[in-house]
């Protein structure tokens, strides 16, 4: 996968070993990060950009990137019609190009409020799936963007922990700090809300 790893490092005026010290790795394996040769998980692209001080998705490659459009914001607790933003506020972001994700159509948007700050501040890009997941192949333990929808026709999009209880019963779970967002939520919609997710989350970026 191509990188600014190099490009950014040298700017810096940083050598290879100078790099490997703050990433915890030999001079040699970050040689391998910027040449390409090895496969950067999301986890290590995130230890690089840290290191160098920049974004994740500042050391994409724009010749390795996939853009997504942040269609709109989720936060619990907000209920309107709609959680999309017009066409003319919606922007794009650059994430890894993942051959996995290649049959799949990718959408984003940004959090807001401290509903989900445990796992992702205020303000973070989540990239997720447009697929419409059968409760059989949900995966307890990944994260979702859910939607509720109550009588009134009002909706609340947010980012939920799936969790499975010792009857097999799926629910979802908040990830806050905050004792308004800590309840959790059954997924068959037994608090009277429509409940649907709307994808599995895949990528977590900054906006640039």
């Amino acid at each position: 996968m191509k990188n600014r790893i190099r490009e950014i490092r040298e700017s810096l005026g940083l050598s290879q070993t100078e790099l490997g010290e703050r990433v915890g790795a030999h001079w040699q394996t970050v040689h391998r990060a910027e040449t390409g040769k090895v496969n950067l998980t999301d986890d290590k692209l995130d230890i690089y950009a840290r290191a160098l001080g920049v974004s994740r998705a500042a050391l994409i490659d724009n010749d390795s990137a996939r853009m997504v459009t942040v269609k709109g914001y989720i936060q619990a607790g907000m209920w309107a019609e709609t959680w999309e933003w017009p066409l003319e506020d919606q922007y794009e972001v650059p994430v890894l190009d993942d051959p996995a994700l290649h049959n799949f159509s990718l959408h984003a948007a940004e959090t807001r409020g401290p509903s989900m700050n445990k796992r992702y501040p205020e303000g973070t890009v989540l990239v997720f799936t447009d697929a419409m997941e059968r409760p059989e192949d949900l995966v307890p333990g990944k994260r979702y963007l859910i939607e509720r929808e109550r009588a009134d026709g009002l909706r609340e999009a947010t980012v939920k922990k799936l969790w499975q209880d010792e009857h097999g019963a799926l629910w979802l779970v908040p990830e806050s700090d905050d004792p308004r967002f800590q309840e959790a939520i059954a997924l068959d919609g037994s608090d009277g809300d429509t409940i649907r997710i709307l994808g599995r989350v895949k990528y977590a970026v900054t906006r640039e």
